[in-house]
């Protein structure tokens, strides 16, 4: 599967939408099978848009593109931070992010969602992820053993200084669920009421190894990869419920 991942910069919301259109053409053209957009990418935590329009240019962007799937991750919608999966003019699928961060009081923006959620594409299947997911591994190892996915996708808003989190988290998913591990975080946002400088964008196979990129945004998944797993959760995965305290 080839992966095209944005390193968005968040400016106005005019301006997105038409970068968006823009880049999620050019990913397409390109031979993407998935694009992916990172976490409130469009409007930030301080900017306005109107769910209606955003979901006006999913449908064109996707329709216009109809062998690219298209993850634009995320916006609000119904008080909640929604990621979105669109092909063929159409939504797939959707997420809302389950664990909200307290230290940015994004429960005053959002309310958590109440589900897990997973999407077949092309013959893999994709577990649906939101930045701070990544700190709750049974959510991961939920969508590995409940839905068989074998890629997790995390979109994100996650800050430089803390990249080092960001990619020990991705690569720890990677590992511990024998999967891939997709994760998309904005580049940086550029506007008056919000300045931000965005993590990294990090992609690691099933054995924690990174998947290289060649132009910085384009990743090839090689299932063949899978073969080499030493520890499979599918094959050895016990469930205890019961824990002694002495």
């Amino acid at each position: 599967m080839k992966v095209h991942l944005s390193r968005f910069v968040c400016m106005d919301v005019a301006s997105n939408l038409e970068r968006m259109a823009q880049e999620g053409a050019a990913a397409a053209a390109a031979g993407a099978d998935l694009c992916v957009f990172p976490e409130s990418f469009l409007h930030g935590y301080r900017r306005q848009l109107d769910p209606a329009l955003a979901r006006e240019r999913f449908r064109a962007l996707s329709g216009d593109c109809p062998e690219t799937a298209f993850l634009f991750g995320s916006f609000t919608e119904e008080r909640r931070n929604r990621l979105t999966l669109w092909q063929g003019g159409e939504e797939k699928a959707r997420y809302d992010k389950v664990h909200l961060f307290r230290p940015n009081a994004e429960q005053d923006l959002w309310d958590p969602g109440d589900r897990y959620a997973a999407a077949r594409l092309k013959g893999w299947t994709l577990g649906l992820l939101n930045c701070n997911d990544l700190r709750f591994p049974e959510q991961a190892r939920a969508l590995r053993l409940q839905a068989r996915c074998d890629v997790l996708v995390a979109p994100a808003w996650w800050p430089w200084r803390r990249d080092h989190v960001w990619r020990a988290l991705l690569q720890a998913r990677a590992i511990e669920n024998a999967v891939f591990t997709v994760g998309c975080c904005v580049s940086a946002s550029e506007h008056p009421l919000e300045t931000f400088a965005g993590a990294g964008n990090h992609v690691f196979d099933p054995l924690g190894d990174p998947v290289r990129t060649p132009d910085d945004h384009t990743y090839l998944l090689d299932p063949k990869v899978r073969d080499a797993v030493l520890v499979d959760p599918l094959e050895t995965y016990l469930d205890i419920k019961r824990v002694d305290v002495f």
